[in-house]
């Protein structure tokens, strides 16, 4: 139990600097960004999803955290916001190359995670026009009243510092729900259900890596690693597995629930077709 909670508390202050930051510069915009900047921002075009996916491929979810608080402002597309879920690392850069995974196979895993990314970002955005005109923006003013915290009053750093700590908490309650779950289920458990399995290797990989915790993809990575898992079902796993984004998504951006069912689904299927493709095509690393 202490193991638990140690690592519940770990993984939320790992998020810390990237949400405060981008809550810093979120008022710093409000404060003193006009109207037309602001366009200039929601409208990178094509460079969106591609940067996304680039910048996801660091190691950690913290960015994947960030860019829901950009997406709920509308300062950065769907389709952007997608290609960061889909390439988002989490921990599975570390546990790869602390196994020994040969470096050219480690390159072809993050090249596969990098081009679902840049082509699912542009396809929502450019094809199906995915949330381009739907839901209402949320700047932080309007999340001061939802929570009714009163941060409005305490200037731009102090504000930013509460936001970040009220939805530090929110994750820390969710890692800590999903660390008990995980500790009385049992890891073997969960590991049957992901073994080696045509079609439905695939979807039940892609649904884990859905949890938003860092537990999801160390999951999915060390089984791979271990040989219990395909490839296409490795990959269906860690393109899905965002870490905490998908959770932030929904926690600051409830005024457009529609939306954010859309961004999920689109990035589950994403997931889940790529890995039952490339296990019906033999593509393995």
């Amino acid at each position: 139990m202490a193991d638990v909670l140690l690592d519940a508390v770990l993984d939320t202050l790992k998020l810390l600097p990237f949400l405060f930051v981008t809550y810093l510069v979120l008022e710093f915009i409000e404060e003193k960004a006009e109207e037309g900047s602001l366009k200039l921002v929601r409208h990178s075009g094509v460079l969106g999803p591609v940067l996304g996916s680039a910048l996801g491929l660091i190691p950690q979810c913290g960015f994947s955290a960030s860019a829901s608080s950009l997406f709920a402002q509308r300062l950065i597309s769907a389709g952007t916001l997608i290609a960061v879920f889909l390439s988002t690392s989490d921990e599975m850069l570390p546990i790869l190359i602390s196994s020994a995974v040969p470096p050219l196979t480690i390159l072809e895993i993050l090249g596969v995670k990098l081009a679902v990314g840049m082509a699912a970002g542009l396809t929502a955005d450019k094809l199906l026009r995915l949330c381009r005109h739907e839901g209402e923006r949320v700047d932080l003013h309007q999340l001061c009243e939802e929570e009714n915290c009163g941060c409005e009053e305490h200037g731009v750093f102090l504000s930013s510092l509460l936001h970040t700590l009220k939805i530090a908490a929110f994750i820390l309650i969710i890692n800590l729900s999903l660390g008990l779950v995980l500790h009385f289920v049992g890891q073997e458990k969960l590991s049957g259900l992901l073994l080696d399995r045509p079609v439905v290797g695939p979807v039940i990989s892609g649904l884990v890596g859905l949890i938003p915790n860092c537990a999801a993809s160390i999951l999915i990575t060390q089984l791979y690693v271990s040989g219990a898992l395909s490839a296409g079902s490795m990959i269906a796993g860690l393109l899905t597995a965002s870490g905490v984004g998908m959770l932030v998504l929904f926690r600051i951006n409830r005024r457009a629930m529609r939306d954010n069912a859309k961004i999920l689904g689109y990035v589950l299927v994403s997931g889940v077709a790529v890995g039952i493709l490339m296990d019906l095509l033999g593509i393995a690393f």
